[in-house]
Formats: C-alpha cells, sequence, structure tokens
C-alpha cells in the first residue's frame, strides 16, 4: 500500500506547504500554479466519472464492516460500470481476493486502497514504456492522426497544435483526410486561429498526394512538427489499411524517422472507443491514446482498459472544451481526480 500517502502529500501536502513558504523563487511559482492548475483541470473533467467510482467505491466501504464475497461482486459491478472493462476488472478483482487472503485484509477501506495501488500499476506494466511527449531528436517529427468521425479528431489537432506552438515549436498541417465532407474546410479555420501553415489537396485528390505535398512543404518552411490529418472510415478497413500504408510509404520517402501515430477517441464512449482502438489497431501501429471529452463522461476507466487491452498508452487527454484544456496524460492526477474523494480521506 502507499499510493494513498503519496498522493495525499504530493497533492495536498505541497499545496499547504508552499501556502506557507515565503522567499520561492519566482520560476518555482510559476511552474507551482501551473501544476495546481493542471491538477484542477483534471479534477473537474472528472467530476462524473468520480461520482461513478470513488463516490460508489466510498458508499460500498461503509456498508460493509469486513469484506466478503458479497463485497467483492459489488466491487467488480462498480468497475464494470465505471467502463475499466471485462478483462481488467476479473483480473484486479482475482489479485485483491489473494492479495487479501495473504496479507489478511478485512477492512474494506484498506481493500480499495490495494485497489487504486494495483490500477496505478497494471498501468505503468502494461505494454510499452510511456513516453507522453513526443521527443524532438529530428526535424520535422511527423504525426499521424486517426479516429472515427465525431470523435473531435480535427479540434485535437488544433489542441496539439496549439500545445507544441506554446512550447516554441513550428507546426504545419496536411489536410489528407479526403473523405469526409468538410474535413479540410474546418481544419483549414483552425490553421488560420493558429496562424499555421496547411497544406491542402484538390477535391478528391488521392490522400497520399496530399500527404506529400505536406510533407514537402513542412520541410521548406523549416517546420518542427508536421501534423497529417487521414480518414478514419472504418466500414472499409482494406481501404483504410492501403490509404494509410500509402501514406506512410511517401512520407518515408521524404522523412526516414519513425513517424507517430495517435488515434483520437472519444471518452464518452465508453467500451465502444475499446473496440474502435482494436480495430484501428489491426490496420496501422498507434503510438498513442488521445482522449477526449472526459469532462462529459461518467466512464473515466475506459483509459485502463484501453492499456490492459491494447498495451497502449494515453499520451494526451482532452480535459473541456478550450484549446488550453488539453493536457499531456498524468497517470498521478488521473488518479487523484478519480479517487480524491478517498485519498482525502486517507
Amino acid at each position: 500500500m502507499g499510493l494513498f500517502k503519496f498522493l495525499k502529500d504530493k497533492f495536498f501536502k505541497k499545496k499547504e506547504d508552499t501556502n506557507l513558504e515565503e522567499n520561492i523563487p519566482q520560476e518555482v511559482k510559476e511552474e507551482q500554479v501551473k501544476e495546481e492548475k493542471s491538477l484542477e483541470k483534471y479534477d473537474q473533467a472528472l467530476t462524473k466519472s468520480r461520482k461513478n467510482f470513488s463516490s460508489k467505491l466510498d458508499a460500498l466501504s461503509k456498508r460493509y464492516q469486513t469484506v466478503n464475497e458479497e463485497y467483492f461482486e459489488e466491487l467488480e459491478q462498480i468497475l464494470i460500470e465505471a467502463d475499466c472493462g471485462v478483462s481488467f476488472t476479473l483480473n484486479i478483482i482475482e489479485e485483491l481476493l489473494e492479495t487479501s487472503k495473504e496479507k489478511n485484509i478485512t477492512n474494506p477501506k484498506d481493500i480499495n486502497e490495494e485497489l487504486v495501488d494495483k490500477m496505478f500499476l497494471n498501468y505503468l506494466k502494461e505494454g510499452k514504456d510511456i513516453q507522453n511527449e513526443i521527443v524532438f531528436d529530428s526535424k520535422p517529427k511527423v504525426l499521424l492522426v486517426i479516429g472515427v468521425n465525431g470523435v473531435g479528431k480535427t479540434t485535437s489537432i488544433a489542441k496539439i497544435a496549439h500545445y507544441y506552438q506554446k512550447k516554441g515549436k513550428k507546426v504545419s498541417l496536411v489536410a489528407a483526410d479526403t473523405f469526409r465532407a468538410g474535413a479540410k474546410e474546418q481544419l483549414t479555420i483552425w490553421a488560420n486561429r493558429l496562424n499555421i501553415n496547411i497544406t491542402k489537396g484538390n477535391e478528391n485528390e488521392d490522400p497520399a498526394s496530399v500527404a506529400y505535398k505536406g510533407i514537402k512543404a513542412g520541410i521548406e518552411n523549416n517546420s518542427d512538427l508536421i501534423i497529417v490529418d487521414t480518414a478514419g472510415r472504418l466500414q472499409n478497413k482494406q481501404n483504410l489499411m492501403d490509404e494509410l500504408k500509402k501514406i506512410t510509404r511517401v512520407i518515408k520517402k521524404e522523412i526516414n524517422e519513425p513517424i507517430e501515430c495517435f488515434l483520437i477517441i472519444d471518452g464518452t464512449t465508453g467500451q465502444n472507443g475499446v473496440l474502435q482502438a482494436k480495430a484501428f489497431k489491426e490496420i496501422i501501429d498507434i503510438t498513442g491514446i488521445v482522449i477526449t471529452k472526459m469532462d462529459g463522461t461518467s466512464k473515466g476507466g475506459i483509459i485502463l482498459a484501453i492499456r490492459e487491452e491494447l498495451g497502449i498508452p494515453v499520451r494526451f487527454i482532452g480535459l473541456g472544451e478550450k484549446l488550453d484544456d488539453f493536457e499531456e496524460f498524468d497517470l498521478d492526477k488521473y488518479l487523484y481526480g478519480l479517487c480524491s474523494e478517498l485519498i482525502k480521506d486517507e
């Protein structure tokens, strides 16, 4: 055990200590303020998910003096309703049962803490090593963005572009989604708002041709990051697979470096989002997930389900509608936002 105490010390005690300190360098203060604002965003965005998870856990622990078979059955139901996924839920319940027997844990609150500990450890151990930020070890870096219609793909591209603009990176966009009506126009509106270059194709132009022109333009204007919007239709996987392979091929002709590929998933879709991720994973090598609309869902467990079932890390998270409501995914802040009611009582 210990994650509750760790998170409490990190996010509660640190804030109290900061308020008591006077002679803090200005740059340290600014960083602390930035971290506090980020934590508040997580906390606010996960309000619905928290009510569907930690509030239910808290109520459950108060109804039982000691854990028993019925307790674990109800706990299982809470995890499934939070969209943690069947695989994750069954595995975590089995681990909790074994741990409770080994350590002779009977107090429901102690079981809750063990649960959050295991959520943390399971996320870290599944799949690839976690590297959220795009590493600019070569120039330019290319990011393919995929996702079905309606998940917030265009807005997410704008938020990613804005995020790296704030870090001093020169960003350009490529409107290679020539399949969806209005995709090019929507991306152009964002490019104009952010004052960044965009490459667009003609009507019905081959997406790979647009991508090629966009990469050439990005190199010519000395971009650090080139973001390529791609079609997200899943009705015909073979067509999409062929298209993405062709886009990747033409990019490699100009830039023989690893390409990032982010899949955008709408957090409100729950397990449908996991199914989408599985389908796209069959088509292309996804290097990261971007979860959108987390402020509008009670199904915050989808992040754990994706990590468990696909081994792909969530790289960024959308916590609201504004451009700045977009953060690098932070596991500590996520678990704090999901479980803060339990942590405060620790």
